[in-house]
Order: structure tokens, then C-alpha cells, then sequence
């Protein structure tokens, strides 16, 4: 009997690795469908079972080595940007747990081990292109991915959750535009209203007029080089900041002499939701696919308040952030507490996700502030510089606002009210500003 014990004891130990953690046996793709999750295709092709095998194999040694990293999960799109996707984040820890070839059937098999197990601080998904690729339907395909969804959210329902949705390829990778839309629209229909997840428009970010990546950013029409990856990476760092992964320390910026702040990086304070209710009004997001009208029947003053009643404004670090809505839309304003009467001069900086929608209300008109190279109406700006920070200026003098990004004219006579407060709109994608400040002129 203790022979038997202590040959027990002796296979288990042979089967830890030197980081602690247990090494399966075997980590091969099953041999058959039978009992596996989810619906369709599964890659079978060799090259593809010996890829699987040895990353999955490779992945189970290190998982001690991982734990709580942000872990990046999808095809040969993720696994090509490298073991440390090319330092792309500095020292934030990531895991990349991309498989060349693979589908959402193979992501949702190979979950357990290769990604809940690391317990992530954050999960990055792309997937989805490879199951077009191989004439998979987007209904199907978008079946596997709530699955996935749903085993993440089990998991840890506070986990962040980004999805990237799938990128421009092109027909002649079997990959035609009109698919991947559907595909990404089912994707956002089933993450509609979901608060633990963050949807990242990378499809409008590298399309082109027609709909397909273009050869600049993506030689083979399917994988992104390195300019590809780079835009990528600046698509995901302003989420990663307001998931508090990255930029965690305040802003010391320095006023100018004569300007003073409208926000002062901390709270909300000098901030409202301005009553907006009219008779049987009611908040357009009752069913996926709609998009969000609040209606506020009274004022709402955000003095002291981190963020705002339903968290879509939030104070991280010196940054106004106005977050990503669930409903993919969300027409909203918040406005300052102040009204101003005076002429005056407006500075404030701005970082937009891809394909976001925002606007700065000047006294009440709205000078549209956006991902200018995506969204418009200024896309042809020579200096707007994409997911990074801008500078807007606006110099109000007699009723009429001079508005500048990084120095280029928006609006040369942009007609405004005598007074008003400055407001800030959010629509879609996640809008930053930071630096807010204004002048009064006498």
C-alpha cells in the first residue's frame, strides 16, 4: 500500500515544472469533436496540431511565471507580435497566448489552461478571421465567441475585458468586408450593455474607402508589419490607462499665467448633468443594437464626485475621461457649473480611441471634437496625431470663436452665444481631455 502511495507522489512531482506549476501529460489537439464546446470548425491540418501542441506545452511552463498578467489571446495576428508584443506596453505584463491558424472553437478548447489559469489582471481578444477564412458563417462563429465571453466573465466578473474587433482583410483571403462587418456587428451586439467589457473599433482604424486592410499596414492583406502592430498598440493604450494598466501617475502640468483650471484632475468638481428632460421623455437603450439618450429631470451637481452618476465621466489622474459606452452609443453632455459671459481664450488637450466621437460645447454650439482621421469633419488635418494628445485652442471674441488642433484652423468664425457654459459631449469610443483651462479677457 505505501509502495502504491509513493508511486503516486513520484508521477505527480515528475509532472511539476521548475516554476511550481502542474505540466499536463498531454496538450495535443483531441483527436475527434466529440464533447467538445462550442460549434464548427476545428483546424486539423498537421503543421497546425504540431504548432498547437508545442505553444500549448510551452505556455503550461510558465504559467506560475504569468499569473496576473494582461493576456492577449487570438490567432497568427496576435501571436506575430511577439512572446513580449515588442515592448509595445514598457513594463506593463503581458502574456501573449496567440495560436497562428486558430479559430473561436480553438480558443474556447484551449481556455482553461492557457488563459484562465494565469488568473489576468486583463484579457485582449482578437479573433474571429480564420473562421471566415475557412467558410464559417458570422452567426456560428459569433455562437463560439459568447461562449468564450461568458467562461471569461465566470472566471472573474470583474476582470476587464477588451475585445478588438476583426480586422480588414480582403476577399481574395476568403476574407471579403461585407463578413467581418456582420461578424463585428454581432460581436458588439452581444456585448451590448456589458460594463466589464470594452469593445476597440480596429476594423474602422485599418480600413480602407472599401473595406479591406491596405498593403502599407498589412503586406498580406491579413497580418499587420510593424507600422500595423505600432497603430495597434496606440489604438489600446488609452484603454489600458482608464483600466488603470498604464499612465497610473497624475499630471503635473503648470498653468499659464491668467488661465485658471475647469477641471482640476482630481474630481468633478465645477462639472454637472444639466436637466434635460422633456414630457415623456425616456432613455433610448432598452435593446441591443439601440443607442443611449439619458434624460435627467433635474440638475445634477458632480462637486466632490470622482466620476458621474452612471460612471460615463470619469476623473483618472489629471484625465477627463469620457468612457466607451455599453451601448456602443450614447449621446450625452456634461457641462460646467459656470456660465461665461465674458470674451475669452479656451485650452484643453485630447486623446480620442479609434473611430470616437466627442464634442466640446462652446457656450452651446458644438465644435466636434473626434478621432479627426477617422470620424471627421477635419480629416484632413496635417498634425492632428492619431490616439495620442492634441491641443485644441478657442479664442471667443464678440460672439465668434477662432478654434485650432495643434495650430491648423477648424473653424475660422465659429458663431457663439453671448454666454454659456462649456460643455462636453460623449458619443461613441472613449474620449480623453486633460488640461482644461480658460482665460477671460477683459
Amino acid at each position: 500500500m505505501k509502495n502504491t502511495v509513493f508511486q503516486h507522489l513520484f508521477v505527480l512531482l515528475a509532472g511539476l515544472c521548475v516554476t511550481g506549476s502542474v505540466v499536463a501529460a498531454d496538450l495535443s489537439l483531441p483527436a475527434n469533436d466529440e464533447g467538445l464546446p462550442g460549434q464548427g470548425l476545428i483546424v486539423r491540418d498537421g503543421w497546425f496540431q504540431k504548432l498547437w501542441r508545442n505553444k500549448r506545452t510551452a505556455w503550461a511552463k510558465a504559467v506560475e511565471k504569468d499569473q496576473h498578467a494582461v493576456v492577449f489571446l487570438g490567432d497568427s495576428i496576435t501571436q506575430g507580435w511577439g512572446d513580449n508584443l515588442g515592448g509595445a506596453f514598457g513594463k506593463l505584463k503581458v502574456a501573449n497566448r496567440g495560436i497562428s491558424g486558430d479559430t473561436t472553437r480553438g480558443v474556447l478548447i484551449r481556455l482553461k489552461e492557457d488563459v484562465l489559469a494565469l488568473n489576468p489582471k486583463a484579457v485582449v481578444m482578437l479573433i474571429g478571421t480564420n473562421d471566415l477564412g475557412r467558410g464559417m458563417e458570422p452567426g456560428p462563429t459569433a455562437a463560439n465567441f459568447k461562449l468564450i465571453l461568458a467562461a471569461l466573465k465566470k472566471h472573474n466578473p470583474k476582470m476587464p475585458i477588451v475585445l478588438c474587433a476583426v480586422m480588414p482583410s480582403s476577399a481574395s483571403k476568403r476574407r471579403p468586408a461585407d463578413k467581418i462587418k456582420q461578424l463585428n456587428a454581432l460581436y458588439a451586439r452581444a456585448v451590448w450593455g456589458d460594463k466589464q467589457v470594452t469593445m476597440v473599433d480596429t476594423w474602422t482604424l485599418f480600413a480602407d474607402a472599401k473595406g479591406d486592410a491596405v498593403k502599407a499596414e498589412f503586406p498580406d492583406l491579413l497580418h499587420p508589419n510593424k507600422a500595423g502592430y505600432a497603430k495597434w498598440a496606440a489604438g489600446l493604450r488609452p484603454i489600458f490607462a482608464t483600466l488603470g494598466l498604464l499612465e497610473t501617475e497624475p499630471d503635473d502640468f503648470k498653468l499659464e499665467p491668467g488661465f485658471e483650471s475647469l477641471f482640476n484632475g482630481k474630481d468633478l468638481t465645477g462639472w454637472m448633468f444639466r436637466a434635460n428632460a422633456k414630457p415623456n421623455a425616456k432613455p433610448r437603450n432598452t435593446k441591443p443594437g439601440g443607442f443611449g439618450r439619458p434624460v435627467f429631470k433635474e440638475d445634477i451637481d458632480f462637486t466632490g464626485k470622482k466620476q458621474s452618476i452612471d460612471g460615463r465621466y470619469v476623473a483618472i489622474n489629471g484625465r477627463l475621461v469620457v468612457t466607451t459606452p455599453v451601448e456602443g452609443r450614447r449621446f450625452q453632455q456634461m457641462w460646467t457649473t459656470r456660465q461665461f459671459g465674458k470674451d475669452f481664450i479656451l485650452k484643453l488637450e485630447f486623446r480620442a480611441s479609434p473611430n470616437a466621437d466627442s464634442g466640446v460645447f462652446i457656450r452651446k454650439p458644438q465644435l466636434q471634437c473626434r478621432d479627426y482621421a477617422l470620424a471627421g469633419p477635419y480629416k484632413n488635418l496635417k498634425h492632428y496625431k492619431q490616439q495620442d494628445w492634441n491641443e485644441l485652442v478657442v479664442t471667443v471674441k464678440g460672439g465668434v470663436a477662432h478654434c485650432t488642433c495643434n495650430g491648423e484652423v477648424l473653424e475660422a468664425a465659429f458663431k457663439v452665444p453671448p454666454s454659456g457654459p462649456i460643455g462636453l459631449e460623449g458619443d461613441r469610443g472613449q474620449m480623453e481631455y486633460r488640461r482644461i483651462r480658460i482665460k477671460e479677457l477683459d
